[in-house]
């Protein structure tokens, strides 16, 4: 939820750690309040195991900590460099973390997020815990609320089950711990994070032992001690566990708990002169309290055994005199030695800094001429070397850049490469007409050519996606062959829509929904009969002319259906004579089928039905009646 950065305390001059809560969280109410929670938690505790915060802010929207910086690594970084720890080591890592842990338990603070992330192992030595983002009051700590917190792999069964959490949580992801420092090995692991949250609420921790054999019976039951699944079996909080270690690590150690434990210490060179300094030193690694068999101060104060020196005390006189003069010549090379090192120090500044050995800056060439750089590198003390590139930003001729680059020092005498333009890389752009328009895009690219504007039209002949034509952005040329061209060069495309789909015969709401789909304008326009379309069809799309492009007005021809026919006066014509006048005008006939066996000349037509003059669609069916 956080960045750390490396900063300076300008008012103090001390190097301090910042976490800057991230951009996207300011608005989130939550994380803002366990951002501010982590730095009231840590404020509250003083001790030297616990990463100290000093300041807590805001700035616009981004919270801020000022924390200690400790330079060094985590506990997991150790873990990953060594795999497991011996016990010895454990033990001594053990210790600090229930100190710290000791401290924030009896100031009613939870950790909830024990892990070997949060174990930071300073380079100096010091070993502390941090990170105290999900830390609460124990008052206030009684769920964690719809969503478990901390680490998966060091959580208590409590917080799995119930998600309650207190200060016997943080004993048992530090008993997980313990367990991964001996073993270099979590003890569940899963493939899904409710598969190791259901082992830590239902299988009991393993021993150490079973793992690695080597490991101390002792460690075997701190550890079972500290993982139980039960709360209650647990130690009650760090206070009770770090006595127990204590015990423990006596144990472990063979009887040498005090000897270990305490820091080495060698006594000034001043106080280890004389018969007594190796068994002074002795003495004092071992921590062992023996008294010497001579005190060193009886020494400085001119006390010498039998035998060995003055009886009587000096004379004070002499003894300051020579004190002064032992005091004057030590000045004397004191000052002598500071004027000859601050001459070496001058002297080699002035050669580095100025003189001959100095480095020397690479001004920036950039457009400038090759002989003008060349001029310029011999000037400074360098060797010019001339080489060529192609560019499409520097004019052909003119100097690109250099190697090294501009702003770089180097010795003198180096050579630099003046690198010149030899302008426009020259390329060979394929035939365009008839790729997809993706597939013609990408050969522009590669090419580190330029895509301009993409003209989608109509075509009937080429397929849909498909580039009909491709032209130079700068003058039109057709490049739709391709041929040889230079970089940068801008291709605009004229691509297939497809062709306009035919809608003749189709009803007018079909034949709108089909070009409507295609971004093309519909309007109705003239009717007309027809006699194989059906009445209020669509007889043909009438489009305009020229180049058709999306958005353009397609005009519907709609059909009236078969054109009317008058029905003409055949009554007494000649029976043949009539039916063929009615045939002729597309008519179908009825009548008495024995008319066609008299003669025609003796038969007439009496009568039609529907009669003369009546307007009839063309192909519609007349009754006839025969007369003798």
């Amino acid at each position: 939820m956080a960045t750390v950065y490396l900063a300076t305390d300008l008012r103090l001059e001390r190097r301090v750690a910042i976490k800057i809560m991230h951009g996207h969280l300011a608005d989130d109410s939550a994380f803002k309040i366990r951002f501010i929670q982590e730095a009231r938690s840590a404020a509250r505790l003083a001790h030297p195991n616990v990463v100290n915060v000093f300041d807590q802010g805001q700035d616009a929207d981004m919270a801020y900590l000022v924390m200690e910086y400790l330079p060094g690594i985590t506990l997991r970084d150790l873990l990953k460099d060594y795999g497991r720890l011996t016990p010895e080591q454990t033990l001594d890592i053990l210790e600090a973390v229930l100190s710290g842990l000791a401290a924030a338990h009896k100031a009613g603070i939870v950790h909830r997020d024990v892990k070997p992330e949060n174990v930071l192992l300073a380079d100096d030595g010091r070993i502390k815990i941090s990170d105290f983002g999900l830390a609460r009051a124990v008052n206030n700590n009684t769920a964690t609320g719809q969503a478990l917190l901390g680490t998966i792999a060091y959580l208590s069964p409590e917080l799995v089950t119930r998600g309650i959490a207190d200060a016997r949580s943080d004993i048992y992801a530090l008993g997980i711990m313990t367990f991964e420092m001996l073993t270099g090995e979590q003890p569940y692991v899963g493939e899904a994070p409710m598969q190791i949250a259901y082992q830590h609420a239902n299988d009991t921790v393993p021993m150490p032992s079973s793992k690695v054999a080597s490991v101390p019976r002792e460690l075997d039951e701190l550890v079972l001690w500290a993982t139980a699944r039960d709360p209650e079996d647990r130690p009650r909080d760090a206070r009770v566990m770090l006595d127990q270690l204590h015990d423990v690590s006596a144990l472990v150690r063979g009887g040498t708990q005090e000897l270990a434990l305490q820091s080495t210490m060698v006594l000034p060179a001043s106080l280890r002169t004389g018969a007594n300094a190796v068994a002074d030193a002795e003495t004092q690694v071992l921590g062992a309290k023996l008294a010497p068999t001579k005190p060193p101060a009886a020494t400085l104060l001119g006390i010498h055994p039998a035998g060995t020196g003055p009886v009587g005390p000096p004379d004070s006189g002499d003894l300051l005199s020579k004190k002064a003069d032992k005091r004057k010549r030590r000045g004397f090379w004191l000052f002598a030695l500071v004027i000859l090192l601050a001459a070496a120090l001058g002297g080699t500044g002035w050669y580095f800094g100025s003189g001959p050995g100095s480095d020397v800056s690479v001004p920036d060439f950039a457009s400038a001429s090759p002989e003008a750089a060349s001029a310029k590198l011999i000037e400074l003390g360098l060797t010019p070397e001339l080489a060529g590139a192609f560019s499409a930003t520097i004019a052909e001729g003119l100097v690109i850049g250099t190697d090294p680059d501009a702003g770089s020092r180097v010795p003198q005498d180096s050579t630099v490469t003046v690198i010149v333009s030899q302008g426009l890389q020259p390329i060979t752009l394929p035939a365009l007409a008839g790729l997809t328009q993706e597939a013609a895009s990408a050969a522009i690219t590669d090419l580190k050519a330029v895509v301009g504007a993409v003209d989608p039209v109509f075509n009937n002949g080429v397929a849909d996606g498909s580039v009909i034509s491709a032209s130079k952005e700068s003058d039109g040329t057709d490049v739709s062959a391709g041929g040889a061209y230079f970089e940068g060069l801008t291709v605009n495309l004229v691509v297939s829509l497809g062709a306009i789909p035919n809608v003749d015969g189709k009803t007018v709401a079909e034949a709108t929904d089909i070009l409507v789909g295609k971004n093309l304008l519909v309007v109705s326009g003239e009717q007309t009969y027809n006699d194989t379309v059906a009445e209020g069809d669509v007889v043909t799309s009438q489009v305009p002319e020229g180049t058709i492009r999306e958005g353009a007005t397609i005009t519907l021809v709609i059909s009236r259906g078969p054109e009317p026919v008058i029905v003409p006066n055949v009554v007494g014509m000649s029976w043949s004579d009539g039916k063929a006048a009615l045939t002729a005008l597309g008519f179908k006939l009825t009548y008495n089928p024995g008319a066609d066996l008299v003669p025609s000349a003796l038969l007439k037509v009496a009568a039609t039905d529907p009669v003369a003059g009546t307007s009839l669609a063309k192909g519609s069916t007349i009754a006839l009646t025969p007369q003798f």
